[in-house]
């Protein structure tokens, strides 16, 4: 099923996102990704060089646009773009450099796989430089706090207390999380399979915390009335279909709130960078490990959690009480 109006598209547009869909294999989302970014970008072009008079660029028609149109664009061009970005939307660096990134892959299949442009306008275009920012995450005490707090009588307690367990426990995603089938979990193996980004599928190993949440919640799991496409859900709704990322969303702000910490500072993504921090600082995790265990593509990115820990130690010896002699 297309996830974005093909109609809309000039027709490279929909060559490159159907290439994208079967040969690079990309997710629906990853995919509807790209056609709102270059609809977006063909469409400021447009503007942008005046092919349209159409001053509202949400409004402009981008259909019948060939091959001869993205023959003039240049780097300049997609720079003015990225401006455009920053300055109306106010437009974070880590915003741009994915719009950056999805148009250096879009040339590159026109130039090298198409072979419908001879010269590559994005081939020296730049990622804006990105902030180093620190992940937030829950301490130790304060995921202790969090668990507690959730293991309580309420309703739902069982299955809020295995989703907040699985998190804290397997930095799993919130889009893996409420994909999560019971055929997937292997229990005498204690382990499963999760789809990632790009439909990567990967193995998280499940601890006894986890398997524990997992079978006490699968005892008072509903067993009829389950919409039929769901039945092999794990986590359900009280409408009794799968569990949406949303629903999720609210019962990890619930709980946090509950727990007394900060919810415009913690997250369900929050989360995830918790169990990772903690597996990092106290489980003695290569880092190598701790990327195949989040599903990250680049150990860059698996590398913001060593920083944690080197801040950390900064922070020691800036503690030491010698440190003013």
């Amino acid at each position: 099923m297309i996830n974005y109006n093909h109609k809309e598209n000039p027709e490279f547009l929909n060559s490159f996102l159907q290439y994208s869909t079967v040969i690079l294999n990309k997710s629906k989302n990853s995919v509807k990704e790209y056609n709102y970014d270059l609809s977006n970008f063909l469409k400021f072009m447009s503007n942008y060089s005046g092919y349209t008079s159409e001053e509202d660029i949400k409004n402009v028609d981008i259909h019948s646009l060939d091959i001869d149109f993205l023959k003039k664009i240049d780097l300049n061009d997609i720079h003015a773009y990225l401006y455009y970005l920053k300055d109306t939307y106010n437009s974070k660096p880590a915003t741009l450099a994915r719009k950056a990134s999805t148009i250096r892959i879009f040339f590159n299949y026109m130039t090298s796989k198409e072979k419908l442009l001879e010269i590559n306008p994005a081939q020296n275009l730049e990622n804006p430089k990105l902030d180093k920012r620190q992940p937030k995450y829950l301490t130790l005490e304060e995921s202790k706090k969090l668990l507690a707090i959730t293991a309580d009588d309420s309703r739902n307690s069982q299955r809020d207390f295995a989703i907040i367990t699985l998190f804290l426990n397997c930095g799993m995603r919130l889009s893996e999380l409420v994909s999560i089938n019971i055929k997937d979990i292997q229990f005498d193996e204690c382990k499963m399979t999760v789809i990632g980004k790009g439909n990567k599928e990967r193995t998280i190993y499940l601890n006894k915390a986890c398997m524990k949440a997992i079978k006490n919640y699968l005892l008072i799991r509903p067993k009829t009335g389950i919409k039929s496409k769901d039945e092999d859900a794990l986590f359900l709704s009280e409408r009794l279909e799968r569990i949406s990322k949303r629903t999720v969303q609210y019962i990890v702000e619930k709980e946090l709130k509950k727990a007394g910490l900060d919810t415009t500072k913690f997250s369900t993504h929050k989360l995830r960078h918790t169990a990772a921090t903690l597996m990092y600082q106290y489980g003695n995790v290569d880092i190598r490990a701790l990327q195949e265990l989040l599903g990250h593509e680049s150990i860059a990115t698996t590398e913001i959690y060593t920083h944690v820990a080197n801040a950390q130690v900064r922070d020691a010896v800036e503690r030491n009480p010698l440190s003013e002699e």
